[in-house]
Parts: structure tokens; sequence; C-alpha cells
């Protein structure tokens, strides 16, 4: 089937350098303190897609995650809870147990200080984000394995520090604006090429043809291996759906955890 006319090819989407990746994320983490702004004592208990987790739960996440990017101290700490919660919670990977210490170790924040706790934060890992050697960047030494059926197996250092962390960010700003009903603020500049971004990776991670007409301002037209049946819908659906979020069929039913 020839590709159509219009459509990127998604393998040759080109990666987010570093100085480009610390740009996303100073904006993304922007975005999510305007949200984090808005939040009532009565939003702070909402159940969010991620199931095991209320807005609040979401929300430590989010804060002990930046935490441990900042300081490799509380990282340590974080994975020695972890591993002493090995088998005490319900884990599909390591991740989740990982997720969990950081929820426990912010088991204080409030909905009052939840924002002001995020804008400290999140700026300090970036900071740390951004002063990352090139040479330890390039480490592989993150091994994530398989998580939802497919194989991420070991990556760059740079996979999370440039990358994963704003991704995971991204998502849960969709999952808050979904739980609380505000809305998702998205543009093409930032949110599409984040979602240009995961669209390339899901494209390496598996062999079929396609096309995708994704919709919305972070939307686009992507194809790989010649293309396939187009498929139509909006371009955070689109994610939604890879991370699980969503039922996904036809090459949708290829997962990209995010």
């Amino acid at each position: 089937m020839t590709a159509p006319t219009g459509a990127v090819p998604a393998l040759d989407v080109p990666p987010v350098g570093h100085e480009e990746a610390m740009e996303l994320a100073r904006v993304e983490d922007e975005r999510l303190l305007d949200l984090l702004r808005t939040l009532t004592p009565e939003d702070w208990t909402r159940p969010t897609d991620c199931t095991r987790w209320t807005v609040r739960e979401l929300v430590q996440h989010l804060v002990g995650s930046a935490a441990a990017q900042a300081s490799p101290v509380e990282m340590v700490r974080q994975v020695l809870l972890a591993r002493r919660l090995r088998g005490q919670v319900e884990a599909a990977h390591w991740v989740d147990e990982l997720n969990e210490a950081q929820v426990r170790r912010t088991a204080g924040l409030g909905v009052a200080d939840a924002a002001e706790r995020w804008r400290r934060t999140s700026a300090a890992a970036r900071r740390a984000r951004r002063r990352l050697p090139a040479p330890v960047r390039a480490l592989r030494v993150v091994d994530l394995g398989e998580a939802m059926g497919t194989r991420i197996g070991r990556q760059r250092l740079d996979y999370l520090f440039d990358t994963g962390f704003t991704r995971d960010t991204w998502m849960h700003r969709v999952d808050l604006s979904r739980a609380v009903g505000r809305p998702f603020v998205t543009t093409a500049g930032h949110d599409g090429r984040i979602v240009a971004g995961i669209v390339a990776e899901w494209a390496r991670l598996h062999d079929e043809p396609f096309t995708l007409h994704l919709g919305g301002p972070a939307g686009g037209r992507y194809t790989a291996r010649g293309g396939g049946e187009p498929v139509e819908l909006d371009a955070v659906e689109f994610c939604r759906t890879l991370s699980g979020r969503a039922v996904g069929h036809g090459v949708l039913r290829h997962a990209l955890p995010l």
C-alpha cells in the first residue's frame, strides 16, 4: 500500500535532543503547575484513570518522582523502599513498586501545598536533568524489561531523564484534567512534539504497517512500512490507548507504557 500524501514517515521523526528535551520539560512542568493551582479539596479524592490512585496519590507520585530526579540521595531512598515493598503491593513491573515508594515518601502532601511543592521540586529536578553530563546520559544502565507485553529492554539514562520523565508528567496531566474536569491545554509546538516522539518510538517497537490520522492540536498524519488502513482518533486518545487507559484494537493493540 502506498503511503498517503502528506503523512510523516514515523521512523523518520527526529529524536529530541537534550536542549529541546529540557524546554519541553519546562513547559510541561509549568502547565501542570497551572492545573495544580486550580485543585480544590473536593478534587483531592477524585478517582483517576490510574485505577489505584486518586488525584492525591497521583500528585504525590509526581512530586516524589521529581524529588528523586533532583537528588541522588532521594533516588536511592526510594529504590530501597521499593525493594522492601516487593511482594507487598500489586505490581506488574518494578516501576509500580517505585511509584508506590514515591507515594509513601510524600504522604504528608496536601491540596493546599501541592502546587508550591511541585513548583519547587520540579524546578530542582530540571536543574539536575539539565546538568547531567552527556557521557552519563549515554550510559545504557536502565533495564525496563517488558511491560504491557512490549519489550522495552535496556535503555540509555537519557531515555528517562530527557524523555521518560516529561512523558510521565504529560500523561498524568491528561489523567488529572480528566479526573477534575478541567481543560487539557494542548498546542502543536509542545504537545505535538511529545506525541510525535511517542509515535516514533511506538513504530519502532512493532513491525506492523500503519497510517495514523491523529486529530487535535497535538495531532498529525503518520505512516510506516508502506502504510495500512487509516486509523483516525484524537492524538491524546491515541496516547491513552497505547498506555492501556483505553482499549486498543487492530494496530493499536501494540502497547507503549506511558
